[in-house]
């Protein structure tokens, strides 16, 4: 009886060894693999400021609304890129459900001044419409 006992308690132990393995061992890669070789975000800041929407007129051919964004780097940063949520609306109050659109805005440096479109939805004839940033975030160049 002791001789029975004592294999099922070796059994026992190997399978409670073979399912902490199967446990911690993805673990332990997914804590590998995100090491400090990736390279990091840039510092979260008043990136708001930096970026202002400068144009907003219906296209007459598509009478799509376009929204042309200006960034101007930060000079405390390096060059970089960033991505704009712009948002439409038919009046500059906020309320109601308002169309949004993203433009990735690359390589702008320090200092310097760069300019891109956001094309937001069909917009309708009697209405103008009202252009505004509704968030904007750096992207790291890589």
């Amino acid at each position: 009886m002791g001789v029975t006992a004592l294999k099922w308690q070796g059994w026992l132990v190997g399978l409670v060894g073979l399912a902490g393995l199967l446990v911690f061992a993805p673990l332990g890669l997914y804590v590998w693999a995100s090491g400090e070789d990736h390279p990091a975000a840039p510092p979260p800041g008043p990136v708001l400021q930096d970026v202002r929407v400068t144009a907003c007129r219906v296209d007459p051919v598509s009478r799509r609304v376009v929204g042309v964004v200006e960034v101007t780097g930060r000079r405390d940063a390096g060059a970089g890129g960033y991505v704009v949520t712009v948002e439409f609306r038919d009046r500059e109050e906020p309320g109601g459900r308002a169309a949004q659109a993203l433009v990735k805005i690359p390589g702008v440096a320090p200092g310097a001044t760069e300019r891109g479109e956001a094309l937001g939805p069909v917009w309708p004839p009697a209405t103008v419409p009202w252009c505004g940033v509704a968030a904007a975030e750096p992207v790291p160049t890589a």
